[in-house]
């Protein structure tokens, strides 16, 4: 199946994907401004994002019972109260506030992730066909548009606060595509199956692994080409533009490539490939160099997280395929919970080319999670 096709059965949550790329693209390339502006240093910038992990976690809890009482609007709510809370972080100068307010962002994020993954899910069972690196694909192309947007706007002085705003009213003109019916599916009669506690763990800890690896570079790539490499604002911006764009192109591939191979696989292979990447990253004594690994990066992990979750929604009884993505997405986005604590304690202590290092440690930690995958199912 190509993409565009991918796309056509599954636009509605595609679009749910565009809104939360747009808003996290800015936000990571607004991170040396709204760093500044709190006057943090790295381990107290790296504790004040613990705000949006506990939001998000919290919201992995909630959203399935959510999402039974919203229904078809679930989506259509998370999307208006995360344009909502996107309104506040970048006009905070308390550190203390602007950790509950990317809490705030944190869960309305997370709710709204849960139910978009799970009507990306419900599609790939009706149709029979992977749709999740497509609609994860165009979260990549929006989170580079927003960084992108935000390069040209930090060099004109804008600060976060109007930027932000702007992307709610996209956000808010997208609201009318968000409304899908939901597919009720009750156990079967006489389901004996045990809870699949082994799968839905194993699966959330390769999505923790793309996660926080995503997170890390997300949060500090723009501060390791800025004060490391001593590149410029717009130079800066560069380096999470760089990694969401590449991530789109590996998306894009990953939906042609998980047509033809196993999942399990290809997680093998790009776990390696996007290690390679942290590395040059990690040591690049230039930003083009560095845009080069974190581009390597981008196209490897780019497939992990979403495989990850649709392994979860896949390989558990059909009535259970919600929770078992709510699950796998509450230790995947865990990695929200521990990489800006991670990162910010050992850039503090190391320097950012040993943190980036760790990244690529952390990749390599992939294959043997797959490898258990496969052997058990």
């Amino acid at each position: 199946m190509s993409v565009v096709n991918a796309l056509k059965l599954s636009y509605r949550p595609a679009a749910a994907f565009v809104i939360i790329g747009l808003f996290w693209g800015c936000f990571a390339a607004y991170v040396p401004v709204i760093k500044a502006q709190l006057g943090a240093s790295d381990a107290l910038f790296g504790t004040l994002l613990l705000g949006s992990a506990l939001g998000l976690v919290s919201a992995m809890w909630l959203a399935p019972r959510a999402d039974r009482i919203l229904g078809s609007r679930a989506m259509q709510v998370g999307a208006f109260v995360l344009a909502f809370a996107w309104l506040w972080p970048g006009q905070m100068t308390a550190p203390l506030l602007f950790a509950a307010a990317m809490g705030f962002v944190g869960l309305a994020s997370g709710l709204l992730d849960v139910v978009m993954n799970a009507r990306v899910s419900e599609l790939e069972a009706r149709h029979a066909k992977p749709l999740m690196n497509a609609n994860h694909a165009m979260f990549s192309v929006a989170y580079a548009v927003g960084a992108l947007v935000v390069g040209v706007t930090r060099e004109a002085g804008i600060p976060p606060a109007p930027v932000f705003a702007g992307f709610g009213l996209v956000t808010l003109a997208l609201l009318p595509l968000l409304r899908v019916d939901v597919t009720v599916v009750e156990a079967e009669e006489g389901y004996s199956g045990g809870y699949p506690s082994g799968i839905i763990l194993l699966c959330g800890a390769i999505v923790l692994v793309a996660f926080m690896s995503e997170a890390t570079v997300e949060a500090w790539s723009a501060l390791h080409i800025e004060r490391t490499l001593g590149g410029g604002a717009a130079e800066g911006a560069l380096g999470p533009a760089m990694l969401g764009l590449t991530m789109a192109i590996g998306r894009f591939s990953g939906q042609a490539v998980a047509e033809r191979f196993k999942e399990v696989n290809v997680v093998l292979i790009a776990a390696l490939l996007s290690a390679v990447g942290a590395v040059i990253a990690a040591l690049a004594p230039s930003p083009a160099v560095a845009y080069l690994g974190f581009g390597i990066l981008g196209l490897g992990v780019s497939v992990i997280g979403p495989i990850g979750i649709a392994l979860a929604g896949k390989l558990v009884a059909p009535h259970l395929r919600t929770e078992a993505i709510s699950k796998a997405a509450v230790i995947g986005f865990s990695g929200f919970f521990l990489a800006p604590v991670a990162m910010g304690v050992l850039s503090e202590a190391f320097g950012l080319r040993v943190a980036f290092l760790g990244v690529a440690a952390l990749l390599l930690s992939a294959v043997p999670l797959a490898l258990t995958v496969k052997r058990r199912h």
